[in-house]
């Protein structure tokens, strides 16, 4: 058996997204991704996806080259060679990171993603070639599904008329009734039982009525509210007051690890996170800052944190500080629903559904799409992760990235928003 690296294949594609809503603006109508092939000596090819934006390729292409030669087993090194990648300073300075909506850019949180979609091919060549599933060699899995959370968004019935797009079938939701017609659909098609409602779009009351609403339509389901940090610390604690008996718990209300403890002090709702915990450096601060800490839930994310083991690593020293833990998602596709459902099958302490975009996206790089039956996904116990390219498929989403002028190969919601609205500008912080 010859695990050396002889050939990577890095393809940038842009995958069809609806237009929703967040406090940034609206997605556009395609969203850059990347898709990582590492190919071993025996012919063996391993995938991995992470974000596509112009940042990250920048990063990718120079980390492929240095990985021909190395041993696709030699996990711990992809992070040596990520640290031999020179970022460009300009891409993290006073930069936010709209696309994950998770703080600011920093350097090492670029790496990270990049190394991220390696690692992920890597383990899926390994697993390939010795006959073992992803989760096996993450130390096996201890659950046979996992469970995912219906991610409701605010949404246009369909994007500007004359921006070339994609016709979905969703309609628009932009009052509670249109959430909860939305969130029922979800229901009725992928068996989902907890809903989480990207908020920070409209002023909190009416958020709080959907939230409601949601409540009412679904008596028992767990509900999430996630305004991405657009609230201060008073409206957060107002929102958590009003809205505490029926939340599982608030995600992000307010920007940065101090307001999340203030917020928490005030309020018994349990605080989530995906934007204030995204490093490790960051974990102290958050986990013992106030009486309870800043955050009860983090929400982890394998393309930021450095990919699956690290998430591990994570779900570990969350269990040490008795914080819950579960998995934050953004526009992806079947190979990153298929990694995530591989770690998340070997976290022990996985008590809250994750969340996957995954049935937004109307297109996909694989053969066969993975399935939600009752909310859950089952974990494959094919070697690798269990997912095959559709060559076709990848090369037809390759050459419209190839087509575009530029204007949509990177992640921009606010420029999507002002093609609406042109006096539209990224509000600022804290929005309400």
């Amino acid at each position: 058996m010859n695990l050396t690296i002889t050939s990577v294949r890095l393809t940038p594609i842009l995958v069809a997204d609806p237009p929703l809503l967040n406090t940034q603006g609206v997605h556009q109508p395609y969203t850059p991704r990347l898709i990582v092939e590492v190919v071993t000596a025996d012919g063996i090819t391993g995938v991995g996806e992470t974000y596509g934006d112009a940042k990250y390729l920048e990063l990718a292409r120079p980390f492929a080259e240095r990985l021909k030669g190395r041993q696709v087993s030699d996990l711990n090194g992809l992070f040596t060679v990520a640290d031999q990648v020179a970022v460009d300073a300009s891409r993290v300075e006073n930069a936010v990171d709209v696309g994950g909506l998770r703080g600011v850019q920093t350097a090492d949180k670029l790496r990270l993603s990049v190394v991220s979609g390696f690692e992920v091919a890597c383990l899926d060549a390994l697993g390939k070639a010795l006959g073992l599933p992803v989760h096996t060699l993450l130390g096996g899995k201890v659950r046979d599904a996992v469970e995912y959370s219906a991610y409701l968004f605010y949404k246009w019935a369909g994007h500007p008329e004359g921006v070339p797009a994609e016709k979905d079938d969703w309609g628009a939701a932009v009052d509670p009734a249109g959430v909860v017609e939305q969130a029922r659909r979800f229901k009725e098609r992928y068996g989902f039982t907890s809903f989480k409602l990207k908020g920070g779009v409209f002023p909190p009351d009416e958020e709080i009525a959907a939230v409601r609403a949601l409540a009412e339509a679904f008596p028992g389901h767990p509900l999430r509210l996630d305004p991405n940090g657009a609230w201060s610390v008073e409206t957060s604690v107002k929102v958590a007051r009003e809205l505490g008996e029926v939340l599982e718990y608030l995600e992000d209300p307010a920007l940065g690890t101090p307001a999340m403890a203030e917020v928490a002090e005030r309020t018994g709702v349990p605080l989530a996170t995906n934007m204030c915990v995204t490093t490790f450096a960051e974990i102290k601060e958050a986990f013992t800052r106030g009486a309870g800490g800043a955050v009860q839930v983090v929400l982890s994310d394998h393309h930021y944190w450095g990919g699956l083991r690290n998430t591990q690593q994570l779900a570990a020293v969350c269990r040490t500080f008795g914080v819950g833990v579960s998995m934050h998602s953004n526009t992806h596709l079947g190979i990153s629903l298929a990694a995530m459902t591989h770690v998340a099958a070997t976290v022990p302490d996985l008590h809250h559904a994750c969340d996957s975009h995954y049935p937004w996206q109307s297109e996909d790089v694989l053969t066969e799409r993975l399935t939600f039956e009752g909310g859950k996904v089952a974990v494959s116990d094919a070697p690798g992760l269990g997912v095959e390219l559709d060559r076709e498929r990848l090369a037809a989403l390759h050459r419209r990235w190839l087509d575009d002028d530029g204007a949509l190969r990177d992640r921009d919601d606010a420029a999507a928003m002002r093609v609406t609205d042109p006096e539209w500008v990224t509000p600022a912080m804290p929005r309400w």
